[in-house]
Formats: structure tokens, C-alpha cells, sequence
């Protein structure tokens, strides 16, 4: 096996860095992209990929990406819920890679929704 190099090592851990960031740092926004079993059939993994690969072009850094299971709603994944400081959280449905950069970019980033795409605003709370 070959050994890494100084150079090597540093991007290893900068990815690494860069993942932990998006799960675990401090954000403006944070997006949950909902990949239970329904969710990755509909499609979830290329709005997951068209998410990261749209942050990593244009080194968004400040918005949080996070995933979860099932949000109960298999007839409109794929989803992602967009919570935004200080404002409900947003469930956006039937999603593709299009559709998640423009919110990406619109919600995420500027705090627009993007009601053509929006199923549901605010979350549920038990009394």
C-alpha cells in the first residue's frame, strides 16, 4: 500500500472538515433532506448530490445540510424540510437537482420561499 503524502493528508482532512461543517456548524439556514426508503427511490440521492455539488461550487459554507428518514408524505418525495433562522420550517416536495439549487439559493441563502415548489409551512406540535 502506498503511502500519503503531507498534500494528500491536508485534503483528506479539509473534505472531512467540510463534512463536518454542513452536519454539525453553526448556519444561517439548515436543509434536511428526507431519505427514508420512499425518499431515496423518488430520488432523494441525486437532490442530495445536486445540493452538495451546487454548495461546493459556489463555497456556500454557512448553510447546514443534514438528512432524516420518511416524513410520512412517500406520495411527494423526494423532500427536503429548510428551516431558516427565526422563521417556520418549510417542507419543499417533488423535488429534482433543479429545483434544489433554486431553493438553495433563494430560501437557503436569501430566506424566499420558493412556493412553487412548497407543500407545507410550520411543523407540527403536540399540546
Amino acid at each position: 500500500m502506498a503511502k500519503l503524502t503531507i498534500a494528500e493528508l491536508r485534503k483528506i482532512r479539509e473534505q472531512a472538515k467540510r463534512s463536518r461543517n454542513l452536519r454539525e456548524g453553526e448556519g444561517k439556514a439548515r436543509i434536511t433532506v428526507h431519505m427514508g426508503t420512499c425518499g431515496i427511490a423518488s430520488g432523494a440521492r441525486e437532490v442530495m448530490d445536486a445540493l452538495l455539488t451546487a454548495m461546493d461550487e459556489r463555497g456556500i459554507r454557512d448553510v447546514l445540510v443534514t438528512t432524516s428518514g420518511c416524513a410520512g408524505l412517500c406520495s411527494h418525495e423526494p423532500m427536503v424540510t429548510v428551516e431558516y433562522a427565526n422563521t417556520a420550517p418549510v417542507k419543499y416536495a417533488k423535488l429534482d437537482g433543479d429545483k434544489i439549487v433554486r431553493i438553495l439559493l433563494e430560501h437557503a441563502m436569501e430566506g424566499r420561499i420558493v412556493k412553487e415548489y412548497a407543500l407545507a409551512v410550520g411543523s407540527e406540535k403536540m399540546s
